[in-house]
């Protein structure tokens, strides 16, 4: 199904118009270099402690489908700024290079490189607007949806967001990447059909104002759905009017033999720590002990978090607006920067972009991320940027250093710690090897990716950072290429 949806879209001139004038002079001045060109972040979104990688699938998917047809080659012809025989390259364009990637889901950490593109430098340069354009918008929803749910504290979180988001393609993606970062569903049902994941929604008020009564609009709701029966109270008046007649129909259900497997109710306006605390003690005294406590209105991590600390009884989230677009930070900053250039022997010669701004000053080279955990606590020690043909034994003693601050080192016990290697091949030679996994598949395994992280690199204030280090062999290529550049 993904593919169909997919497969009536055609994202080839999803490009910055640079990319293409660059590929004509590449073309032009017979460049055929294989490059690597790596795509990666800064700093992390909400002043964060870590980021959710999210958009893996639709990067693959791009990739297969990348191809000029009659129409987009008639469209570059009338810009008047190509020509021919490079028109006619491009009729024939197929991507032929490789492409290594953090699998989605993963928790992820500022300047190491997310997907690494190793291709000749026409299609490196030709795919970067695409990349980022998936991965920052993705990953940014993903990383937003785990906050919120960390803060939700193991209640249920839904993603309601779909009618505020920036358009469909945000809200269909945009839910794909909120349930891979911790949402037990969404309310976009074109999300749950493409992506084969938990469609979940209740009434709105138009609902109840469009009958006699608010207990008239309740039964016919409850007769409609007895099994996912969520009632929304708060059209008229939440404790006088809209609980009351909630407990006449869960009663009535209860008197009549109907189980009540999922019911309760949702609040969407008011103080909801105080609601919700009255709403509880209403449900509990008439015996609905079990019954759901669901709201919404403006929700996000910190109001959650704050709720949370007032002794609120919501048990479910609906988070809209403030998930689906980020709201207090609505771009992630990923990247995409040449690291190196093959020569006519094969070996890839390192490159660096230098900055005013040190943040801005690329890791050189052709290299990949080793994630090493502590083996006691199955915890994040750090991640270890390096070049790829480095290899490390963990029987061995592991010195780290911040690369900023070098002497400022740790030393890891052989056989305290393991290693796993982060970036893993997804095209070969122009050819998908990887697999990606279900949409839910891949949400199980972010669970599983935030239990490596202490609660201290969670807090939205002021979180512990996980360190991102550099090889000493790295660390000394960068080092050299700065001294020799300087000299210059």
């Amino acid at each position: 199904m993904f593919r169909e949806y997919m497969s009536t879209l055609n994202l080839t001139l999803l490009t910055d118009l640079y990319e293409l004038t660059m590929m004509q002079g590449y073309f032009k001045n017979q460049n055929r270099d294989v490059v690597v060109f790596d795509a990666f972040y800064r700093s992390n979104p909400c002043d964060g402690g870590y980021s959710i990688f999210a958009g893996l699938a639709q990067v693959i998917d791009y990739i297969e489908n990348l191809k000029f047809d009659e129409d987009d080659i008639s469209y570059l012809r009338s810009l008047k700024i190509f020509d021919e025989d490079f028109l006619s390259y491009l009729s024939t364009f197929r991507f032929s290079g490789d492409i290594y990637a953090i699998p989605e889901g993963s928790l992820i950490f500022p300047r190491e490189p997310l997907i690494k593109v190793v291709a000749p430098i026409m299609e490196a340069q030709l795919i970067e607007t695409a990349i980022l354009n998936i991965i920052n918008h993705q990953s940014l929803i993903a990383t937003k949806a785990a906050r919120v749910c960390y803060a939700a504290k193991g209640d249920g979180v839904m993603e309601f967001g779909l009618r505020r988001a920036q358009g469909p393609d945000a809200g269909v993606y945009g839910a794909r990447a909120a349930v891979i970062g911790g949402c037990k569903g969404t309310s976009n049902v074109l999300a749950g059909q493409i992506f084969d994941v938990p469609v979940l929604g209740t009434h709105a008020h138009s609902w109840i104002m469009s009958f006699p009564d608010e207990y008239t609009a309740f039964k016919t709701y409850a007769n409609l759905y007895p099994s996912a029966c969520i009632l929304l109270v708060d059209t008229y008046d939440t404790l006088k009017s809209g609980i009351p007649n909630a407990i006449r129909v869960f009663t009535e259900m209860r008197e009549a033999g109907i189980p009540l497997t999922y019911y309760g109710i949702r609040m969407d306006s008011g103080d909801l720590a105080y609601l919700s605390k009255k709403v509880r003690k209403m449900l509990d005294d008439a015996g609905f002990a079990d019954a759901v406590i669901s709201a919404s209105n403006d929700l996000d991590e910190y109001l959650i978090e704050t709720l949370k600390q007032q002794g609120a009884t919501i048990t479910s989230w609906g988070v809209g607006t403030n998930l689906i677009t980020s709201k207090d930070n609505p771009a992630f900053g990923g990247v995409y920067k040449l690291a190196a250039i093959q020569d006519e022997n094969g070996v890839f010669q390192p490159k660096i972009k230098l900055s005013e701004n040190i943040e801005k000053v690329t890791n050189p080279g052709n290299k990949t991320v080793y994630r090493i955990y502590d083996k006691a606590t199955g915890k994040i020690k750090a991640d270890l940027i390096c070049l790829a043909e480095e290899t490390f034994d963990e029987n061995k003693d592991l010195k780290l250093f911040d690369p900023n601050a070098p002497w400022k080192k740790t030393r890891l016990p052989g056989g305290s710690y393991r290693m796993r290697e982060l970036l893993i091949p997804v095209i070969k030679n122009g050819e998908t090897v990887y697999q990606s996994p279900s949409v839910m598949e891949i949400r199980e395994f972010c669970n599983k990716e935030k239990e490596t992280i202490w609660d201290e690199t969670k807090r939205f204030v002021n979180p512990q950072e996980i360190y991102v280090d550099l090889s000493q062999k790295l660390y000394d290529m960068k080092a050299e290429l700065l001294n020799k550049m300087g000299q210059e």
